[in-house]
């Protein structure tokens, strides 16, 4: 699903700064993966090359077959729409939209039917179990039951590669829990490859797979024993 090869990227200022120095990482289809490190060492940048919300300065990044580095921004654009989903630590639902119409964003954007839509949607908050909250405003939901709502945002799309920025971040280590629960089962049961970026060592434990990043480069890339079941 995903590789990279000597990976650089480098942002322009008073000073270069060198955000990654040489990735070689390659992550198969179906795992679920966690990247951690101190802040400062990538793992941000490395998201965002990921997701073809960036280039790197050299190297390859392909992504489902794709050579990421070498598209146009259109062209990535079209690969984030078919390939790719979000979650993010703020969830970022449309505060005017109900839970229902935030879910079905991506597929408005992507000129689905109205039958086609109403279908999909119904099925992600059903595997997120917040069916009955879908007429519901994000502000009258629990953070747990808002990050659920942008969960079911990411798998409407039926993308294969669904990648977290910090998922638990603003949650209680109980929801952070069922957040987890959550993403595990999706990854089971739908084969879909997930990448979380985090900070917190309970949503890495709950991954297969643990790699560690320091200064721009991998420092540790190892199973997690009990990780993914």
């Amino acid at each position: 699903m995903l590789k990279l090869h000597d990976v650089i990227k480098t942002y322009a200022g008073k000073s270069e700064v060198k955000a990654l120095a040489g990735i070689n990482l390659a992550i198969g289809t179906g795992e679920m993966v966690a990247i951690m490190g101190p802040s400062g060492s990538g793992k941000s940048t490395l998201l965002n090359l990921l997701g073809g919300l960036d280039v790197p300065t050299s190297g390859q990044v392909i992504v489902a077959g794709t050579d990421l580095a070498g598209e146009s921004e259109k062209g990535r654009s079209l690969f984030r729409r078919s390939t790719v989903s979000y979650i993010f630590q703020a969830y970022h639902l449309m505060p005017t939209l109900k839970v229902r119409q935030n879910v079905a964003l991506p597929l408005h954007l992507a000129g689905m039917a109205a039958t086609v839509i109403e279908e999909k949607v119904t099925r992600a908050l059903q595997d997120v179990g917040l069916e009955a909250r879908g007429n519901h405003l994000p502000d009258e939901l629990s953070g747990g039951e808002r990050q659920r709502a942008a969960i079911a945002r990411a798998l409407v799309t039926d993308a294969p590669l669904l990648l977290a920025d910090e998922p638990t971040g603003n949650l209680d280590s109980a929801r952070g829990a069922e957040i987890l629960e959550l993403l595990r089962t999706i990854n089971r049961e739908r084969g879909t490859t997930i990448v979380i970026v985090t900070h917190d060592h309970n949503a890495a434990s709950a991954c297969a797979r643990l790699i560690r990043l320091r200064d721009g480069r991998v420092e540790g890339d190892s199973a997690v024993a009990g990780g993914g079941v």
